[in-house]
């Protein structure tokens, strides 16, 4: 069995970290995207130059949110 039958907060613990994971990738793609478009309206011409790593950023935001979600589930054992 898992820790998720044996330890009653095991899910809340896991259901916090998944909300902090959430919320900390939601700012960080707010962040990203918006100094995105600030450097692409001052400089339209960098259009090209900014736009790939910016996709690629929200990218490796995004994965680090799936991997809190993984680990979270996995500590329970779902």
């Amino acid at each position: 069995e898992g820790a998720g039958a044996s330890d009653p907060y095991a899910s809340l613990a896991a259901a916090f970290a998944i909300a902090i994971a959430a919320f900390g990738g939601a700012i960080a793609q707010g962040r990203t995207a918006t100094s995105a478009l600030d450097g692409i309206a001052r400089n339209p011409a960098a259009q090209g130059k900014i736009f790939v790593p910016m996709i690629i950023a929200l990218a490796l935001i995004e994965s680090l949110v799936l991997y809190a979600f993984v680990i979270a589930f996995v500590k329970i054992k779902i």
